[in-house]
């Protein structure tokens, strides 16, 4: 993109920031767009499993449903508490979805497409998604009503309980890539399982912590049966009891944000990313977005299926699921994988390769000669 925009004459630096800019509103569009369309099919898998039927009255088979809601809640008046703080409380859904939507900008769609490529791209996805749990706090203090308060405290000690579990499996995914950056990641699994199978999941010693990362993602989200933190039957509406109109509209998109990019991490972390799932010559003509997509709306799938199915923990049995079940295992996992691959000698042989970093020395021009710089200055 950046040459597309430097055949317009423009100077490298301002056809890298234009592309860099493009990419970015791109991105937020389209992330956007399948929000709304993930809704839909959200709650058409839970009608499904319900018996019921789910939205089929707004446009062609109720495509257009997710679309009358957005209307509908960006057309309703913005309703304040009268004792709430007014700043934090207008601030609070702003920072959740802001922090939902930067997260994206180190996701790779297909080789080559992401819009910062860097080296410390898992990093940048862990540190952005523990922002995540700021707005939901803000938003509980500053309604000054004890639901959402309640709410914000338990959200805070969950995300928080869950995200050690799951520093510890991006550990183990670490070691077995040899890089943070998440397109060395991906190549990293190319014909990982038994020279044929892209992804990790293949691998006996990954499998298990994959499990505990979908697990983990559950609850990092607040998702079914994890959704502690807008428990209808203690909490009202959770955190989101007081807000209406656009704030409460910011709440949810950034929620399903961060599903979804709990969704591609899966793809990206342990089932090959944009690669086919056979490394098969042929397999490699489909183009490898349609993979990334296809796999990462295979587990949105699973998500709803399981918000349907399976009843809601208690809040002892979620703490307890956190620190006694999977933070155990998860250190058991970091020792055994590294201990193998040490025994192997994995740590010998080189990194896989990545899509090239830019450098810094490429953004600054040469500077011209100073005609007479030769001379004798006196």
């Amino acid at each position: 993109m950046t040459e597309f925009f430097q055949s317009f004459g423009m100077p490298y630096e301002w056809a890298w920031t234009v592309a860099t800019l493009a990419a970015i509103v791109v991105i937020s569009l389209l992330v956007m767009l399948s929000v709304a369309m993930v809704i839909f099919v959200d709650r058409k898998v839970i009608a499904a499993v319900s018996l019921r039927r789910g939205p089929n009255v707004v446009g062609p088979f109720g495509l257009m449903q997710s679309f009358a809601d957005g209307l509908k809640v960006f057309l309703q008046e913005t309703i304040i508490p009268s004792a709430a703080n007014k700043g934090i409380f207008l601030l609070a859904p702003i920072i959740t979805f802001t922090v939902a939507l930067a997260a994206w900008a180190v996701i790779p769609f297909d080789a080559g497409w992401v819009v910062a490529d860097i080296n410390v791209g898992l990093l940048y996805i862990l540190a952005i998604s523990s922002l995540g749990v700021y707005g939901v706090v803000m938003s509980g203090w500053a309604s000054n009503s004890k639901y959402p308060f309640f709410s914000a405290m338990r959200a805070a000690a969950q995300m928080i309980s869950y995200e050690v579990s799951i520093g510890f499996v991006l550990v183990c995914v670490v070691l077995w890539a040899g890089t943070f950056n998440m397109s060395g990641i991906v190549e990293a699994q190319r014909g990982h399982g038994l020279g044929i199978v892209n992804g990790f999941f293949f691998n006996l010693l990954l499998f298990p912590i994959f499990v505990v990362f979908f697990i983990s993602a559950l609850a990092e989200t607040a998702r079914a049966p994890f959704d502690l933190t807008e428990a209808e039957s203690e909490l009202v509406a959770g955190y989101q009891t007081e807000y209406s109109s656009m704030a409460f509209a910011l709440f949810w998109l950034g929620e399903y944000a961060n599903i979804l990019l709990m969704c591609s991490l899966c793809t990206l972390l342990f089932f090959g990313g944009w690669l086919p799932p056979i490394d098969w010559a042929p397999l490699y003509i489909v183009p490898g977005i349609f993979w990334f997509l296809t796999k990462t709306f295979f587990f949105f799938l699973v998500f709803s299926w399981i918000w349907a199915t399976v009843p809601r923990y208690r809040y002892d049995q979620l703490m307890r699921l956190g620190w006694k079940v999977f933070l155990p295992m998860s250190l058991v996992f970091v020792a055994a994988i590294s201990g193998y691959l040490m025994a192997i000698g994995h740590f010998d042989r080189p990194a896989p390769d990545a899509p090239p970093i830019m450098e810094e020395t490429e953004f600054v021009e040469a500077a011209p000669a100073v005609q007479g710089a030769e001379r004798d200055p006196s």
